[in-house]
């Protein structure tokens, strides 16, 4: 019996190989027909003996291409037909014309066979360090509009040589219609370049880069998605430029290494979830703890923390640079064979500023820093920022954890599904906060987040941040009906959003900075925020709807409403936001709160305006009330050590984590320390003493067990108060939010305390759980708010934006 079905695959199903695997299935099976890319996706028609079509669909569900992501699949049978063709598998030409619904794979890490041949001395594509196949390479970062065609990304510009012609035209070879396909012969080509643009004569641009490096330079190597500064990690004068250079202080550098050998000798990485993740075709900055005595060995990497960035080569390049660097010969066993090559490989922009992309941007940004530049003539459509994560471990069921720091390369532009959405919902874009900036834009029930932009000092951060809005709606051809942004009047994200909804004349949301963060967990989740839920948002500071700073929240989440059922008890912010960067302003805040603010010019003797500062706070002069975890880190961190400057965002808290670190796994917290009222509000009765105590240097506690006490007597109180609360509520559900979730010692008491209770923790796995995700959460609040209205009435408001925020 004769059987002929019609196929349809949406979601990342281009660029992945997928076709070529249809034509191997298909004469595999002996069958005829043909496979095509659409702006809808994946389109094929198999026709064959019945069994052979059955045999065929079973093995493309069963065993995709590794970087496809099949997100619905459709199929109907249709009538045989009866002619020539009808026994002859072809691949069509792509087809554009139709309504977007398609997906592209996020850029991969080079595959191990791709690994294999750059470093066979008898494979043509022998140190060519742009080779790829249909399982890894670029894909986000040179593509520039759908259908994924070689025609429509930035390869259009290297026609193919004969032998790579063969082989993308050959069903049987892993090349077959990869679209990055590229060899010596075709192209692209490296070029070492001066400071100053003029071009260094090189036979070997990546050895001559090397020895640059070997010898304490520093070197501005174009990448994929943007160029990176590499230097040897372990000779102090480098990185002390680094520093300087970027006004970078304390904050950590991202390293690479080899393989999972070499990564052994400098963190802890025995769980094989952990190698998995950094052994990932995403390739991310994956944060480890470090092995005993190499963080203080090693001081100027990661100043005072205990954690280190590490992450595999992202491209070949960077794969062949550290061969390079090894100085040792090819041989099979060179991807287990562990050294101490180690190198810092941190984004390529001056502080505050968008990543670097060019070659005309990198001179005149990078000449005076980098000694030489390692450049190729492949243009980078998509700027794109190493992806950084946090290795949390395991939970108590054995689950594994590892949240988003910054979500980029690897994951973009993967979208988050969003459960409880219509297929057709009207297209959202959001356009999150000020720090740690992304953009996020809907399509159906998809969200779409940027690429990490980052702080919004600059001018040049917030045209990136304008690049990709423009770059996304473009990308997904959607005409956003919608636009989101945060509640505070000022940041520059709130004011283009506003505006960018006068130009399209479509109505702008404004959603509170914790809803944001609360939503942005729950809708990654199964019922979104279909159903109700508590979430615990503990992070910086964030505009509450009373005009106050907000922090540490308590909120009842229904659909698209939020309500405000508590907060951290709130301390003096003396000073403003200069607070936050002076952490001594908190401890002193503490101090008065307890009576003792005579004590605060001794105290802080080495603050020229301490003595000024007790009086302000005296008399409640520009000493503003907050609720912010955040600040309540900084608060302990300058009393229990020391810490009273920050040296850049969430320094104090990160510094005192790594304190806590150097004491026991397990601590008691601080007895008596906090209570609930009868109302159900959280207090400090003992908690501000003991940080004063534990400043006093007087108490039993030393600074790393203090330190210790702190979190474990944070999480405690957060998870009875959490606890209380929901059963108040009647609530199984608690999304924990906020970027304080980064805290590893925080968020496993946390996580352990509410599941021992029997509540269903929510956490961030798709989007950052601070500032990265509050595009995720506007958008999702906005399709919420659209998806509860009446047909009707959703239509008017659209139509009528002046309306919109009074309904």
């Amino acid at each position: 019996m004769t059987r002929r079905v019609h196929l349809h695959l949406d979601g990342a199903v281009q660029g992945v190989g997928m076709r070529p695997l249809c034509a191997r299935l298909a004469a595999c099976h002996r069958l005829g027909g043909w496979v095509r890319n659409d702006e809808r996706g994946l389109q094929a028609e198999i026709q064959g003996p019945a069994a052979q079509v059955e045999a065929f669909l079973q093995a493309l569900r069963q065993d995709p291409p590794p970087l496809a992501r099949v997100r619905r699949w459709w199929q109907h049978d249709l009538a045989p037909l009866d002619t020539p063709e009808a026994g002859v598998f072809r691949i069509l030409a792509s087809e554009a014309g139709g309504p977007p619904g398609t997906g592209l794979p996020p850029d991969a890490a080079p595959c191990a066979r791709c690994l294999d041949e750059l470093f066979d001395p008898a494979d043509r594509r022998h140190r060519h360090a742009f080779i790829n196949c249909t399982h890894c390479g670029p894909r986000f970062t040179v593509t520039r509009a759908l259908p994924y065609d070689r025609a429509q990304t930035s390869l259009a510009d290297f026609p193919l040589c004969a032998a790579c012609a063969a082989e993308y035209a050959d069903p049987d070879d892993r090349r077959h219609h990869a679209q990055p396909i590229a060899c010596p012969d075709c192209g692209p080509r490296l070029a070492l370049w001066q400071p100053d643009g003029t071009v260094r004569s090189s036979d070997d641009p990546v050895q001559d880069a090397a020895a640059c490096i070997a010898a304490g330079g520093i070197v501005a190597l174009k990448g994929a998605g943007g160029y990176h500064l590499v230097c040897d990690a372990r000779q102090d004068a480098p990185l002390a430029r680094l520093r300087a250079a970027k006004r970078r202080q304390g904050k950590p550098f991202a390293l690479m290494v080899g393989h999972l050998a070499s990564a052994a000798r400098w963190v802890e990485i025995d769980d094989p979830a952990a190698q998995a993740l950094l052994a990932s075709p995403a390739a991310p900055v994956l944060l480890l703890r470090c092995r005993p005595g190499v963080a203080e060995a090693h001081p100027q990497i990661a100043p005072e923390l205990s954690d280190w960035g590490l992450m595999l080569p992202p491209t070949p390049l960077h794969a062949l640079l550290l061969h390079a660097l090894r100085g040792r010969p090819t041989h099979p066993g060179w991807r287990e064979e562990a050294d101490d090559t180690l190198l810092v490989v941190t984004s390529a922009n001056p502080g505050g500023e968008p990543l670097v992309i060019d070659e005309v941007d990198a001179l005149a940004r990078l000449g005076d820093l980098a000694d030489l530049l390692l450049v190729h003539d492949r243009a980078i459509v998509g700027r794109l920022d190493d992806s950084v994560r946090r290795w949390m471990g395991r939970d108590a069921r054995g689950q594994v954890h590892a949240p988003f720091v910054r979500r980029a390369r690897g994951h973009v532009p993967d979208p988050v599904e969003l459960d409880g959405v219509d297929e057709d919902a009207p297209p959202v874009l959001a356009f999150g906060g000020h720090l740690k900036n992304t953009v996020c834009v809907t399509r159906g029930r998809q969200a779409f987040l940027s690429p990490h932009v980052g702080d919004l000092g600059s001018a040049a951060s917030r045209a990136a941040m304008l690049d990709a809005a423009d770059r996304l709606c473009r990308f997904l051809a959607v005409r956003p009906a919608l636009v989101a942004h945060d509640l505070h009047p000022d940041y520059f994200s709130t004011l283009q959003a506003r505006a960018q909804a006068e130009a399209l004349g479509v109505p702008a949301l404004a959603v509170q900075h914790h809803h944001a963060h609360a939503a942005a967990v729950c809708a990654e989740h199964a019922g979104g925020l279909a159903r109700p839920a508590l979430a615990l948002v503990l992070d910086g500071s964030g505009l509450g709807e009373d005009g106050s700073a907000w922090g540490g929240e308590l909120l009842r989440l229904d659909g698209a409403r939020m309500l405000r059922l508590g907060h951290l008890p709130t301390l003096a912010l003396p000073g403003g936001d200069r607070a936050a960067r002076e952490p001594w302003r908190l401890g002193a805040a503490v101090l008065a709160a307890l009576g003792r603010g005579d004590e605060i010019a001794a105290r802080h003797a080495g603050e020229p305006a301490a003595r000024a500062l007790a009086t302000l706070i005296a008399r409640g002069t520009n000493c503003p009330p907050t609720s912010s975890a955040g600040r309540l880190f900084d608060a302990a961190a300058s009393l229990i050590a020391g810490i009273h400057h920050a040296r850049h965002e969430g320094d104090a808290a990160m510094r005192l984590e790594a304190l806590a670190a150097q004491a026991p796994a397990a601590v008691e917290p601080w007895p008596e320390a906090w209570s609930l009222d009868e109302q159900g509000r959280l207090r400090w009765p003992g908690l501000w003493a003991r940080l004063a105590e534990a400043g006093d240097r007087t108490g039993p506690d030393g600074p790393a067990l203090a330190a210790a006490r702190f979190h474990a007597t944070l999480a405690e109180a957060l998870a009875g108060w959490t606890i209380a609360q929901a059963r108040r509520e009647g609530l199984q559900r608690v999304a924990l939010g906020g970027g304080c979730l980064i805290n590893r010692r925080l968020r496993d008491g946390l996580a352990n305390a509410l599941g021992a209770a029997g509540l269903e923790v929510l956490e961030a796995r798709q989007a950052p759980p601070g500032d990265g995700g509050l595009a995720l959460g506007q958008a999702a609040v906005a399709l919420a708010r659209l998806g509860a209205m009446p047909a009707a009435l959703r239509s008017s408001l659209l139509s009528n934006p002046t309306t919109f925020a009074e309904t």
